[in-house]
């Protein structure tokens, strides 16, 4: 943890100097031993620890809404590229106690900012709070925003300009009722955001979560993968990039680059080994379909964007109608549901019709629905082998998995949450 009252590094951590001005490289990394925090949609931290733990995060610790771990920059860099599951990487700077605004004020202070970022970045700071005592976020955001800007101007003579907008640089600061942690933002957008889809619907999935999902549902990669009522496409997007082995953010840019600890050489290692592996593009036994033809424009339109197009098959179709792209396999997708009258009661009708299809026409196949809607276990009229709690952002959703199975259904698989 880094001292409040001195401008020195952690233990442990070489000084690095700054990049960017002339194109140099650092002249070290941070060792190893940096602490990190990755949000994530709550419900999927079990899977995003798992995940980091593959990528070599060591220390990994399950807290609700994300997972902390320890790493150094190699590590950043190959967590941002390959999560599915992460919201961000927000590396911890700063951590103490505090009871008022001013305690806040002097540890942010007291952070060699000028060691991390240029003051000609621009810059943004986010509070969140659980439990603080304080009356106001927005006055904390307040007094952090002005504790790194004077101490910019105080060691560089110049200070960091704001933007709320499309900042180069994100801080963030998290309060508890007693504690107070400051982080820099090493991701920029939020992972979920890949860099590709251009055509969105109403009410979109964020793509970790439907990334989540799929890992909940035990699918392979390999047997047939079916969304119904694909929308905008994004679990059939999901799907063909685990499947091909490409890496979720080779389309996009992140907020280390705009850090004076990066390292162009190390970044383009990680890139490059992540885009050599990523499979050549093939026709995949993965099938999308909705009853609305703009959905399916839509859909076609992200397909192309995320260079898939041939990938994934794609046609006009109401589900009640068409027959199961193949014999067996996995189910995934997000049905409708309303809160106008009009809505409660279309959704009524429909979901009955949808349990009776599920039994006539999909012996062979798990079946997995993501939804808020309350009335849904009971107007499908099947018994879910599985219901697990996830969040869509803050609406509380159940992940209903049916598998149409003749006979009994089979013991469940391990590793998968279940609600009683």
């Amino acid at each position: 943890m880094t001292n409040p009252n001195s401008p020195s590094p952690r233990p442990g951590v070489r000084a690095v100097r700054r990049v960017a001005r002339n194109g140099q490289e650092p002249q070290a990394l941070p060792l190893s031993g940096q602490q990190f925090f990755s949000p994530c949609p709550r419900g999927l931290e079990a899977v995003l620890a798992d995940e980091l733990t593959r990528l070599g995060a060591q220390d990994v610790k399950v807290v609700p809404g994300g997972v902390a771990f320890q790493g150094d920059w190699k590590l950043v860099y190959a967590v941002n590229l390959e999560s599915r599951i992460a919201t961000r990487v927000l590396w911890r700077v700063g951590h103490g106690p505090y009871r008022k605004e001013d305690d806040i004020f002097k540890l942010a202070y007291g952070l060699p900012w000028e060691r991390w970022f240029s003051p000609r970045r621009t810059l943004r700071v986010y509070t969140t709070a659980v439990r603080s005592p304080l009356k106001s976020v927005d006055f904390v955001t307040l007094r952090v925003k002005d504790a790194i800007c004077d101490r910019m101007r105080e060691q560089t003579r110049s200070r960091p300009s704001i933007d709320t907008a499309n900042p180069d640089v994100r801080a963030h600061v998290f309060l508890t009722d007693r504690d107070v942690t400051l982080y820099l933002d090493t991701s920029g957008d939020p992972l979920y955001k890949r860099g590709f889809k251009v055509a969105h619907v109403e009410a979109p999935l964020k793509e970790n979560l439907a990334a989540g999902i799929i890992m909940l549902s035990g699918w392979d990669k390999v047997e047939p993968f079916f969304d119904p009522m694909c929308g905008s496409g994004t679990f059939l997007i999901e799907a063909a990039q685990m499947a091909l082995d490409i890496a979720p953010g080779l389309g996009r840019s992140f907020g280390f680059e705009k850090l004076d600890t990066f390292s162009p050489t190390v970044w383009a290692s990680v890139r490059d080994a992540a885009a050599a592996r990523a499979q050549p593009p093939r026709e995949l036994p993965i099938y999308g379909s909705d009853i609305a033809g703009r959905e399916v424009a839509r859909c076609k339109e992200n397909l192309q964007a995320a260079k898939l197009p041939w990938v994934v098959r794609v046609e006009g179709a109401d589900m009640l109608e068409r027959d199961p792209p193949a014999d067996g396999g996995v189910m995934v997708t997000n049905p409708p549901y309303g809160e106008r009258i009009g809505e409660k009661q279309e959704l009524a009708a429909f979901y009955p019709k949808l349990g009776d299809l599920l039994k006539q026409r999909y012996s062979g196949w798990r079946c997995l629905f993501i939804t808020a809607d309350t009335d849904f276990p009971k107007l499908i009229k099947l018994k879910a082998s599985r219901r697990t709690p996830l969040y869509n952002g803050a609406l509380e959703c159940r992940l209903y998995e049916y598998r149409m199975v003749e006979g009994s259904l089979r013991a469940p698989r391990a590793g998968v949450s279940s609600e009683e």
